[in-house]
């Protein structure tokens, strides 16, 4: 299945989550960036593990921005000449 569109909405909709309302366009484009510093400057395996760990947090209360303030705080700099 190519269509990420399509593929959020039937996950959204399996799990009982309102795409729309908890995953806009802004937040996947932050999630986006983030995730790709992390797959960059820790592992690429720690990507899925770390956004299981900041949903939880959401889950528990925390904003996503939060959490991905919290997360963002986390990294190392990138190496010297990068970014």
């Amino acid at each position: 299945m190519a269509d990420v569109e399509e593929w959020l909405a039937r996950a959204g909709a399996a799990l009982g989550v309102p795409v729309a309302d908890v995953l806009p366009q802004d937040l996947r484009n932050q999630m986006l960036d983030l995730t790709g510093d992390i797959a960059h400057n820790v592992v690429r395996v720690a990507v899925p593990w770390t956004s299981y760990l900041m949903g939880v947090a959401v889950g528990r209360g925390a904003s996503p921005e939060e959490a991905m303030r919290i997360v963002r705080e986390l990294l190392p700099p990138p190496a010297a000449g990068e970014r």
